[in-house]
């Protein structure tokens, strides 16, 4: 599942298209060019007045404006942790980092969760830029492995997760957290796993004898980027279309290896456990919600697995959202130009940080 928020490969790509502009732009476009159609599928807020057609002159412009906003300062350098690779629980990918923010009083934790598909990457992932803001602004971090489908099948990861939170709670005293205040996100995967983190009821067992067990799961705010809001893959056919639930990692979740066997109805409670949108309820927290792909159908031809990230899995939550007034914000590419973590971590402020009361 591909990384959200990246525009190198957009920049790149842009820049093919708009060169040999010694010809009128007029004479390109994507109602006659395939280069420019196929563009315009991929990246369709390059299409500048919104008319449907993108001609190379929006190509042009829009690969500029890109431009532009890359020129910024050099990549913020990635402070070391505090405290690494520290065991949270009992198998080899139950490891985290922690930044402890410098604080007088217990700080708010924003805990990051990667993505990957469930079958690959790392805690290592966390934006440095966010890294560096929390902890200027008094707010610690966290990020997480947890073990992989591959080897541990659905509900696993979603356990893991939900026990980070718990550890975290558990070393509240010694790292000067806040067990209040505790916020999750993520991309893709990391980011099905903060939904369901949000959404879930809350999995502490007071009578564990495991101390980490005894604590609550829940999280105050979450963030997805390009996040699934339902694991389901008829419900993935149902509200995306083409074959996006026929993803790799969608067989590799469930431990099957055809659609056949997705079909079977004895996997149906698992595809609800698993899918955040299921657990819904009035009293669960703010959410952010960012996405890239374009937010139209797919293609006929869509392959395999395209898709996954698309945004109609932001649009039906916001539907279930708004029945129990719960706050959002949604942000697409097409139409915004910031920093998404930096942005979320705002929205998140709104709930993690305490505010005065304005004056009478």
């Amino acid at each position: 599942m591909r990384r959200v928020f990246s525009w190198t490969g957009l920049i790149f790509v842009l820049l093919f298209a708009a060169r040999g502009l010694a010809q009128p732009a007029a004479e390109r476009s994507s109602a006659t060019d395939e280069q420019l159609k196929r563009l315009l599928e991929r990246f369709p807020q390059a299409d500048l007045n919104r008319d449907g057609v993108l001609t190379q002159r929006e190509a042009r412009t829009y690969r500029e404006q890109l431009q532009t906003q890359r020129k910024q300062p050099p990549a913020v350098e990635r402070p070391q942790p505090t405290e690494a690779d520290v065991k949270y629980g009992p198998h080899d990918r139950h490891v985290l980092d922690f930044w402890k923010a410098k604080s007088d009083q217990p700080t708010p934790v924003i805990v990051f969760i990667h993505g990957g598909g469930f079958v690959g990457g790392s805690k290592n992932g966390v934006s440095a830029a966010l890294l560096k803001k929390c902890l200027d602004e008094e707010i610690s971090v966290a990020s997480i492995h947890y073990r992989f489908v591959t080897t541990d099948p659905f509900p696993a990861p979603q356990h893991d997760g939900a026990r980070a939170i718990q550890f975290l709670r558990h070393q509240a005293k010694d790292w000067n957290i806040d067990p209040e205040r505790m916020a999750a996100y993520g991309g893709s995967a990391g980011a099905g796993i903060s939904l369901w983190l949000a959404f879930h009821n809350d999995l502490a067992d007071p009578q564990s004898d495991d101390p980490v067990l005894r604590q609550s799961s829940r999280v105050a705010a979450v963030g997805s980027f390009g996040g699934q809001t339902s694991y389901d893959p008829h419900v993935i056919e149902a509200w995306i279309g083409g074959r996006a639930n026929e993803h790799p990692s969608v067989f590799k979740c469930y431990g099957v290896r055809t659609l056949e066997e997705l079909n079977d109805p004895k996997l149906q409670p698992l595809y609800d456990e698993v899918s955040a949108i299921k657990h819904l309820t009035a009293d669960d927290p703010p959410v952010y919600l960012a996405y890239n792909e374009p937010d139209r159908p797919l293609p006929e031809n869509a392959g395999p697995g395209q898709g996954i990230h698309h945004p109609a899995f932001a649009h039906h939550l916001i539907a279930e959202l708004k029945k129990h007034d719960i706050p959002y914000l949604y942000r697409h590419a097409s139409e915004f130009r910031g920093d998404a973590h930096l942005d979320m971590l705002e929205f998140f402020k709104k709930y993690l940080v305490p505010h005065e009361a304005p004056a009478p």
